[in-house]
């Protein structure tokens, strides 16, 4: 049997990086992943059940957002041109896009991405809702 506290005393002078890159190793030699386990038991109060520690874990934050028309407004053939410059799509397809909405224009994009089709789509009187 090892001897625990040595082995102990030689984990806490590892690096970040040496526990991070020794995490890595024996998560590939056992085929486990220590990273859902040791964010519920993080993320668990005092007492509390999985199903709170759930609740309290931290919320990622979303990194890709859909833009959808979600109305044209009076100036459609505007809202049409518009829809050609940013998706591509030909005069009938983007035309049934604008007269289908709501509609996705574009999905899975970066936030810079879809706040400047908002912006866009709303200066020539569209309604616009990033999700």
């Amino acid at each position: 049997m090892a001897d625990l506290s040595k082995l102990a005393d030689e984990l806490s002078n590892l690096t970040v990086l040496e526990a991070a890159e020794l995490v890595k190793m024996l998560e590939e030699k056992w085929g486990v992943s220590a990273a859902a386990p040791v964010a519920a038991v993080a993320a668990m109060p005092a007492g509390g059940t999985a199903a709170q520690a759930e609740e309290a874990a931290p919320v990622e934050e979303q990194t890709e957002f859909t833009a959808v028309l979600a109305s044209v407004g009076d100036k459609k053939i505007n809202v049409i041109k518009e829809v050609r410059a940013i998706t591509g799509l030909g005069l009938k397809e983007a035309k049934d896009l604008v007269e289908s909405a709501p509609k996705p224009i574009k999905e899975a994009i970066p936030k810079e991405e879809a706040d400047k089709i908002k912006a866009q789509l709303e200066g020539v009187g569209a309604t616009v809702e990033i999700k």
